[in-house]
């Protein structure tokens, strides 16, 4: 069981931070509870948060176990100001295991202990950035209330080179996954699903993940896959009533790695960005480019294209299946 526990406080009066501190939108837009899931670069991650507070929010934080003692100590201490934000005990996140998915679920059923008022739940890491404001994605998802975004691929179809993350049993111990594996079937009558470790989830979608018995099995099934964190909430959410209201979109851009031509690369990622409604972007640090950091502070407020998501995903999957 997950206690709850109150949020951060400090005995003496602290002034109201000093960013987005509106309490109520000019229309009712959803409330989000973030899960922000820390393990270094405490700076990167005061950036982000100033970004995406507001006062009539929820916030719950993980910070590694394996994290140093001084980072977790600076981000309790700059935290404490902040009367709706939480700490998630702290989990061994193990690369490849199961570790992450335990502390999502963690975070979701304590989310929902702690409030029955709000709609949207959304995981980052230290290391993402809104690229709107908070009126802005509120106003999005309020206008798709009811949608979750997740990306999504039939597995054994489009990464059947994937398979063996699931058809092997894997173990989990204490810093790293065992080597000895060990054959066995999938579940039976269940489609795998892949995709990535992000997800903006209602809080319906949270309550039956957390509360429905059927969602035991997957558990108990992906518990012993290796880099689960991939899968298991895509192969949920596809196998169950839910199936019909994802929407095969994680909502972030993502900076890769390039090494050559990367003036061009930035360029296209520009421009890519303009014409999408991401509202997210991953891998920001001090060494991302200016010029992109430049476009993103004068962005910051400009509306949303407007996207027909569901004309989209037509496409999209026609293509797929072409």
């Amino acid at each position: 069981m997950i206690l709850i526990s109150t949020p951060m406080q400090t005995s003496l009066p602290l002034p109201h931070p000093y960013f987005q501190t509106s309490t109520s939108p000019p229309i009712p837009y959803v409330r989000i509870a973030y899960f922000i899931m820390i393990h270094h670069k405490p700076e990167v991650f005061k950036e982000m948060f100033k970004k995406i507070y507001t006062k009539d929010q929820f916030y719950l934080i993980h910070i590694d176990r394996k994290a140093k003692s001084e980072i977790t100590e600076e981000i309790q201490l700059y935290l404490v100001q902040f009367p709706n934000v939480y700490i998630l005990e702290s989990m061994n996140i193990v690369s490849g295991g199961f570790g992450m998915i335990q502390a999502e679920l963690n975070a979701i059923e304590y989310l929902l202990n702690v409030s029955q008022e709000w709609d949207y739940f959304i995981n980052l890491s230290g290391e993402d950035y809104p690229l709107k404001s908070q009126n802005i994605i509120r106003e999005f998802l309020t206008n798709n209330n009811g949608r979750n975004y997740l990306f999504y691929y039939d597995q054994k179809f489009y990464r059947p080179d994937t398979l063996q993350r699931i058809q092997n049993h894997f173990t989990e111990l204490t810093h790293k996954i065992s080597s000895f594996i060990h054959k066995r079937e999938f579940m039976e009558g269940i489609i795998p699903y892949i995709g990535g470790k992000w997800i903006i989830l209602t809080r319906e979608a949270c309550l039956f993940i957390t509360h429905n018995k059927k969602v035991r099995d997957f558990k108990d099934y992906y518990l012993h896959t290796f880099l689960p964190a991939e899968s298991f909430f895509q192969t949920v959410l596809m196998n169950t009533n839910f199936n019909d209201i994802i929407v095969n979109d994680d909502k972030r851009a993502i900076i890769e790695k390039n090494i050559f031509n990367k003036d061009q690369y930035i360029d296209n990622l520009i421009e890519s960005l303009k014409s999408s409604n991401q509202l997210f972007i991953r891998k920001i640090n001090n060494k991302t480019n200016t010029h992109l950091l430049k476009y993103m502070r004068e962005s910051y407020l400009t509306p949303l294209p407007k996207i027909d998501e569901i004309e989209r995903e037509l496409i999209r999957n026609n293509f797929q299946n072409n």
